[in-house]
């Protein structure tokens, strides 16, 4: 098992982040919040987890140990795969998500693209046990003080990868726009939690 990769982030696209170990790039499948915490050539430290498939190995990133150990978990149920477990922590920290289960809020696994009202009430029964209660209060989000890229661009990228087609992505960037400006934040993550709320409201 690769635990982490430490070194000089060499770029960051999409969904992905390239971190410079002993002269080897090793790309990195990571959630928009994230990535959003890299800054190129700097160093960084990314927990990691290795999925293994028969036709690839893919590394999956995390800005902690806690945020992997609750992908493992996540992954493991039955229906739920690397690529959703990745999009639930991209909607929800891992508290947020703990606090979602412990109180049976629906709404917030459905917010998850992927994820429908049928498929949220099973995800609940079966995380329920696993996840345990949240390890303190459920912190506000942060503003970013820069970012790599602007954070619309970051934003659009994310719902892009997350299967919005681009004109939704555009409706859903110029709608939380007004809510970013106001709050002075560009805290992707929070951005996109927002828009997803949107975006289910208008399907």
């Amino acid at each position: 098992m690769i635990a982490f990769v430490q070194g000089p982030v060499a770029a960051i696209a999409s969904g992905t982040a390239v971190v410079e170990v002993g002269g080897v790039g090793m790309a990195v499948q990571c959630t928009p919040n994230t990535l959003a915490g890299l800054r190129l050539g700097e160093p960084a430290r990314l927990a990691t987890s290795l999925v293994v498939r028969e036709d690839s190995l893919t590394l999956f990133g995390f800005a902690d140990d806690d945020e992997r150990a609750v992908f493992e978990i996540l992954q493991a149920a039955p229906g739920v795969g690397p690529k959703l477990a990745q999009a639930i922590l991209g909607v929800h920290s891992p508290d947020a998500l703990r606090a979602a289960v412990a109180g049976g809020d629906e709404k917030a696994l459905v917010a998850v693209p992927g994820i429908g009202k049928a498929k949220a009430a099973k995800l609940l029964l079966e995380y329920k046990d696993k996840l345990g209660a949240p390890h303190g209060a459920v912190p506000a989000q942060k503003p970013i003080a820069s970012a790599p890229a602007p954070w619309s661009e970051q934003l659009h990228s994310a719902l892009t990868g997350l299967g919005y087609a681009p004109r939704e992505a555009d409706e859903a960037v110029a709608a939380v726009t007004p809510e970013a400006e106001a709050q002075q934040t560009t805290d992707v993550g929070a951005l996109l939690r927002l828009a997803l709320r949107g975006l289910n409201r208008a399907r």
